[in-house]
């Protein structure tokens, strides 16, 4: 039975507070628990266009540097239709109930272009080109980059780089946000933790 995902915060690129407000949905939906690892998909491939959003927000996030987050999907190490389930069993391997955030680029309406899509449940990678892929993850981003219709791959490979970029940048930038705010707030929650268990200890 495939899982609902609901769609928690749409915010366009131009948003002068887009950055804070992706940042804002995401810290509402991250778990909770201070030991649960956070692991980033980006998903797409920069052999096309508009599917290199995940790619390049994958990069981004590799160059800056995470103190909490796991990043997997760069431009040099894709995660593409070809090994993604190869790389969904590596993460649940490797980590202990990991809390997936997978991102990806999509198609939309003409006036939806530009918007960026946060929310709980997995993403559905390839949906929009009628690929059957696996679901990914606890949470979601998505890019919408261009216009759905008619001939999903060809529209994808014509989409505007420019657009991609300013897609990638502020989503890539509103995750450094968010990690940095995370792990300062785990570090607290262990912090308190620690003093509670010395005065019980007592």
């Amino acid at each position: 039975m495939e899982q609902q995902n609901i769609i928690d915060t749409i915010v366009h690129f131009e948003d002068q507070i887009a950055v804070h407000k992706i940042s804002d949905a995401l810290l509402d939906l991250l778990p909770s628990r201070k030991n649960q690892p956070v692991i980033i998909i980006c998903i797409g491939t920069d052999r096309s266009t508009g599917d290199s959003l995940g790619p390049l927000i994958g990069s981004f996030l590799s160059e800056a540097g995470m103190n909490f987050f796991h990043v997997y999907g760069t431009l040099e190490n894709p995660v593409h239709a070809m090994n993604l389930k190869e790389i969904l069993k590596h993460v649940k391997k490797t980590y202990k109930n990991p809390f997936i955030i997978g991102i990806d680029a999509c198609l939309g309406r003409i006036e939806s272009i530009g918007e960026i899509k946060v929310g709980t449940g997995p993403i559905k990678p390839g949906a929009g080109v009628n690929k059957k892929l696996p679901e990914v993850g606890e949470a979601f981003i998505t890019g919408i980059v261009n216009m759905a219709g008619h001939m999903e791959f060809v529209v994808l490979q014509n989409t505007r780089l420019n657009l991609v970029m300013k897609l990638a940048k502020k989503i890539s930038a509103a995750l450094v946000e968010t990690d940095r705010i995370y792990d300062k707030k785990r570090t607290f929650q262990s912090i308190g933790f620690n003093l509670v268990k010395r005065k019980s200890a007592k």
